[in-house]
């Protein structure tokens, strides 16, 4: 197999994000040739369809880091029912100008934790759904809406006893999904 970079974008900028926590988790359950790349997201403008001839240094970044990629993980939380925006503005920046999008045809995976019951099922699904309008294969069983709760995580980062079996099979999926689809 040869080896993969994903482009991970993590949906919250918080400090202590257990998004973040989580992104971090599940690279360590993949295989070696496969290295996970958090794209920072929260330096970029807010979109705007006049800077499309002129875009911006961090949008630029973004772009190229997700034209590298040769598959995509989104790790996000939900606010309000949705996703947040900070990573809608990303994936609004990285689909322009019209005609130039870098998602279009990379594998991705869509995973999340809330403290919420229902984790982060709608935003998922709403993110599900602006993917499919990108062109963007994402991988669709098994879901994962997690629930953040003590002895999710170990106390180095690494996903705790209860539920690495689970997730060991999500990421074996998504991993297959990348090799699948990936160019």
């Amino acid at each position: 197999m040869s080896h993969k970079n994903i482009a991970v974008l993590v949906g919250s900028l918080r400090r202590d994000s257990f998004n973040a926590k989580l992104a971090s988790a599940l690279a360590k359950l993949a295989q070696p040739d496969f290295t996970f790349n958090i794209v920072e997201i929260g330096d970029l403008p807010l979109y705007n369809q006049d800077d499309d001839a002129n875009q911006a240094p961090p949008v630029q970044r973004l772009k190229a880091a997700i034209s590298a990629a040769d598959g995509l993980l989104f790790v996000t939380p939900e606010y309000n029912r949705s996703i947040p925006g900070v990573l809608k503005n990303a994936i609004d920046h990285a689909s322009r100008p019209y005609g130039q999008s870098a998602w279009a045809g990379k594998p991705a995976g869509v995973i999340g934790i809330s403290v919420g019951a229902i984790g982060t099922a709608l935003a998922q699904q709403h993110l599900r759904n602006i993917l499919a309008y990108l062109d963007v294969p994402t991988l669709g069983q098994p879901e994962a809406f997690l629930l953040m709760k003590d002895g999710l995580f170990e106390a180095d980062g690494s996903i705790g006893t209860a539920s690495r079996q689970f997730l060991q099979g999500w990421v074996d999926r998504y991993v297959a999904w990348v090799s699948k689809h990936a160019g």
